[in-house]
């Protein structure tokens, strides 16, 4: 991943991994991230799987949802990669693609809520900045996120 003492612009933005949740949230996030300039963007949609417990929604469904999260990121990107992660641990999951793709950053945009949502959720976005081995970009939210 470069220098290990402290990586180049470049060499942050050489491939991110944007984990999008669906179209509206894709379409946020590559909006985010466009004025960073990546060199290359691969997205990511994890399907939540209930291991031993019925999935939150049908694969059909979640696959079609993750085909409209990516279509979103390529009005943005058009040569952005996708990758589908089906998994319980959302974070883990993020974490196993980047190592998959081979990322050199991930870039994600808050989804906010207020605190009990975040309590409810095991706040993600604490997870994925503090357990990641590779750069985390929290990308800046604009006055019309809600």
């Amino acid at each position: 991943m470069g220098n290990p003492h402290g990586p180049s612009q470049t060499d942050l933005l050489a491939h991110v991994l944007v984990p999008v949740a669906n179209e509206d949230d894709a379409e946020k996030t590559a909006m985010a991230l466009e004025p960073y300039d990546p060199d290359h963007v691969t997205a990511l949609h994890v399907v939540e799987k209930g291991e031993g417990v019925p999935d939150k929604t049908p694969v059909e469904q979640s696959e079609e949802l993750a085909a409209e999260s990516y279509a979103a990121v390529r009005r943005v990107f058009p040569d952005a990669d996708d990758h589908t992660a089906y998994a319980r641990d959302i974070v883990g999951a993020i974490f196993e693609a980047a190592d998959e793709v081979d990322a050199s950053a991930i870039a994600y945009r808050s989804r906010g809520g207020n605190r009990i949502m975040q309590f409810l959720s095991g706040d993600l976005s604490i997870k994925l900045v503090t357990g990641a081995d590779r750069p985390v970009i929290a990308l800046p939210r604009t006055d019309t996120d809600e």
